[in-house]
């Protein structure tokens, strides 16, 4: 999925959305964008590209601290630190963006360092590679998107609304996730729907391929200004981050609506007339992707799940998908 379309991801560099933004515009259904997960503590540190700190950590005793030092889970929920993660995800996000901090801190320095070493090896020796011994000082951290219900809308089978196209995994919207993921059932999701995918793919009546033509770059040449793209990466990451990110408003949606259109337009240019690489391709694919996200977060008129709007904080009586369909004309 499109993890990268926040400025904090724990997802790879290669994360941009391209099943989706593809399945989209293809013709097919999209479905619950709106519900991303974030975790709530992921290295901060400029050379920790996505690297996670566990939530085993807070469950062995692990304190989340402002940088003076103080506690402040206990002030958003009775079961502090031990809190759902979209919960602590929540916390975290509201004391950063109240006190305009980079970061929060995860303590657990009280514990011995034979026992840090025992329960956490590659914890313990990636932060001191990076300068930090989680044994004698706090881990610096920051929430990060880190999966998405939403996707390609597909039935059991990963069929979707297109005929011989199926979709698994991350890219897919099976409805097994629902508005909040559970930890580690989605490997269990890619086995179940790969099998049946499979199964029905080989049922299938053999299907000759359709006719594309080749690729013509003779009325393209090469960009002149790389340098857009990497700002329009970084701007959507950004404005991302900060509009459609673990709390959200309608007026920030507009907000980032706003950007998105205009961002799109300079890309849609820059399609047009230069010719076409890797990093063009994906930063078009994310925009398509938070396009989606945003389309449905504002379309759903409550909080639920990983979903948290602050004009609509109640909860429907009934769950209902959020699903986009795309109009040709």
């Amino acid at each position: 999925m499109g993890q990268q379309v926040y400025l904090y991801t724990t997802n790879p560099d290669t994360a941009t959305g391209d099943g989706i933004a593809m399945g989209w515009r293809a013709g097919c259904r999209i479905a619950n964008m709106e519900f991303i997960q974030f975790h709530p503590t992921c290295l901060y540190h400029p050379h920790a590209k996505s690297f996670l700190i566990s939530e085993a950590v807070r469950g062995e005793g692990g304190l989340l601290k402002l940088p003076n030092g103080d506690r402040f889970m206990p002030w958003h929920d009775q079961r502090a630190e031990l809190a759902p993660r979209d919960i602590v995800a929540r916390a975290i996000d509201f004391e950063m963006k109240k006190r305009g901090l980079d970061c929060v801190y995860l303590d657990i320095s009280h514990k011995p360092a034979s026992f840090l070493k025992e329960h956490f090896p590659t914890i313990y020796a990636r932060c001191l590679e990076l300068g930090i011994d989680i044994a004698k000082e706090p881990i610096p951290v920051v929430p990060a998107a880190h999966y998405t219900c939403g996707g390609v809308v597909t039935d059991r089978h990963g069929k979707t609304d297109l005929n011989n196209l199926y979709a698994i995994g991350e890219t897919a919207h099976t409805g097994l996730h629902g508005a909040n993921r559970l930890a580690s059932n989605s490997l269990l999701e890619c086995l179940v729907l790969a099998q049946a995918a499979g199964n029905d793919i080989y049922n299938q009546a053999a299907n000759g391929l359709p006719y594309l033509p080749d690729w013509d770059e003779s009325r393209v040449t090469d960009a002149d200004e790389e340098i857009v793209i990497a700002q329009n990466w970084d701007e959507l990451r950004r404005f991302m981050w900060s509009y459609v990110g673990i709390v959200r408003t309608t007026k920030r949606l507009q907000r980032a609506q706003r950007r998105i259109e205009l961002l799109r337009e300079e890309i849609n240019e820059y399609y047009t007339n230069f010719r076409v690489t890797s990093d063009l391709l994906e930063l078009r694919n994310l925009v398509d992707s938070a396009d989606l996200i945003v389309r449905s977060a504002m379309l759903r008129h409550e909080s639920r799940g990983l979903h948290y709007s602050k004009d609509y904080p109640d909860t429907l009586p009934i769950a209902e998908n959020t699903v986009l369909q795309r109009e040709f004309f």
